[in-house]
């Protein structure tokens, strides 16, 4: 059974990095796409990045600062995070879906979701 684990928030302070790490299990990476969300408070949650086959693809939003990676041997995606902002304080989650391109970011085509983890970007 697919289940999806995040790890590697906290706080951190504005313009420093974090990489966020998900772990998944029951299925191979090939599987699936794996997608990273946020939901900061008050507003609805929002898709970041996917990865599937190693090819990754990203919100219209992002503007460099966010990687997405993946280890196909510790079955591990990775969203790395850079020059954090105080307004990138959410929860962050990742998810699976079997779609890939544009439509991987939609949320009416995940399959499974994390639990999430928070991260909260203050001095």
């Amino acid at each position: 059974q697919l289940q999806l684990v995040e790890s590697g928030g906290g706080l951190v302070q504005p313009g420093g990095s974090l990489r966020l790490s998900c772990e998944v299990s029951g299925v191979t990476l090939d599987s699936y796409t794996i997608v990273w969300f946020r939901q900061a408070p008050g507003k609805e949650r929002e898709a970041i990045s996917c990865i599937r086959g190693g090819r990754p693809y990203y919100a219209s939003f992002v503007q460099g600062r966010f990687t997405i990676s993946r280890d196909n041997a510790k079955n591990m995606v990775y969203l790395q995070i850079d020059s954090l902002k105080p307004d990138d304080t959410a929860r962050y989650y990742c998810a699976a879906t079997t779609k890939f391109y544009s439509l991987c970011l939609t949320q009416t085509y995940i399959n499974s979701w994390g639990q999430g983890i928070q991260v909260t970007v203050s001095s």
